[in-house]
């Protein structure tokens, strides 16, 4: 069984001439379906996170800050949206999803957010349209609840996931691999446990055969789940990507992460990560070819029984 996690509360208003591409969440949902790639019966509400949950990976001062809205306009400047309840809703929906996600995951070996990969969130301060950090948060809930012993995190956005390393990094329990782009946002990246640092226009080839070596590594850390952050801005058509990746290179990529997880036995909970393509329609597209790999590697285990090792959440309903 699949189940993926959205909410309509992604989509908030912003400014005329945002540069974040807020549409692009409802697009993918509508998209998934009409393609046939997901049903609707295989799509769950986000719920919310409490605050005590985020507080496992964030400062309470910051925390609070963004719930009541008195947060520094300092860091709100370095988040890059403006405070609304709205932002708070979006926040609390992205860190609950990711972390049904994983609770799915562990129960039926494969779950996805339509939403997250918010790698650029720091212990006290968001940045980089990242508020909470959602997958640093969902392994800590994890972890403190006795379910997992050790994790990894696969980020293969374009940007380093400079966040999953301040709040996670000097931990023997979390591998955090990171391939991204050297030249590219954060300009100040906070070292991974392994870091690829591809260069300016680095395409198909060349990046599968680094992913190929690394693989390997992060799986030999033995980890009982992989967060994989699927941001699919390496796309050469992405506003802010610098790399030149196909559509057919990001489902390969997907596909050797996925078949990886699926082969070893290892629950894996996606987040889409990021993606701003001109016209966006293309970063839609990535991210369906995205869950076209889920349900092509995982066909036969989403059609059979649930993981032995099966997690019971009763209040996300799963």
């Amino acid at each position: 069984m699949l189940r993926v996690f959205y909410s309509d509360r992604m989509t908030i208003p912003l400014p005329d001439g945002h540069r974040f591409p807020v549409a692009k969440y409802k697009m993918l949902r509508e998209q998934l379906v009409s393609e046939g790639v997901l049903r609707e019966e295989e799509i769950f509400e986000s719920p919310f996170a409490t605050r005590e949950q985020i507080c496992l990976a964030h400062s309470e001062n910051y925390v609070d800050g963004i719930l009541n809205g008195t947060v520094d306009p300092q860091i709100l400047k370095r988040v890059g949206f403006p405070w609304t309840p709205g932002l708070v809703q979006r926040s609390l929906a992205t860190v609950g999803g990711c972390l049904a996600a994983a609770r799915s995951a562990l129960e039926f070996g494969v779950s996805g957010n339509l939403a997250g990969g918010t790698h650029h969130a720091h212990r006290d301060a968001g940045e980089g349209y990242c508020v909470f950090n959602d997958i640093a948060v969902s392994f800590l809930n994890l972890r403190s609840e006795g379910l997992i012993k050790r994790a990894a995190i696969i980020d293969l956005d374009v940007h380093q996931g400079n966040g999953n390393s301040s709040i996670l990094g000097g931990r023997d329990d979390v591998f955090i691999f990171s391939m991204h782009g050297a030249k590219n946002y954060p300009f100040r990246k906070i070292p991974s446990t392994l870091d690829l640092n591809l260069a300016d226009d680095t395409g198909d080839e060349e990046f599968l055969r680094l992913l190929d070596e690394a693989l390997p590594q992060v799986f030999a850390s033995e980890p009982e789940i992989v967060f994989y952050q699927a941001g699919v801005d390496p796309l050469k058509e992405d506003s802010l990507g610098k790399l030149s990746l196909t559509h057919e290179g990001l489902m390969e990529r997907d596909r050797k992460v996925l078949k990886a997880c699926r082969d070893r036995g290892i629950p894996v909970s996606l987040s889409m990560g990021g993606g701003y393509a001109k016209p966006i329609e293309l970063t839609v597209k990535a991210h369906v070819g995205t869950y076209r790999m889920v349900k092509e590697v995982f066909g036969d285990q989403l059609r059979g029984e649930r993981l032995a090792h099966k997690v019971r959440s009763p209040e996300l309903g799963i």
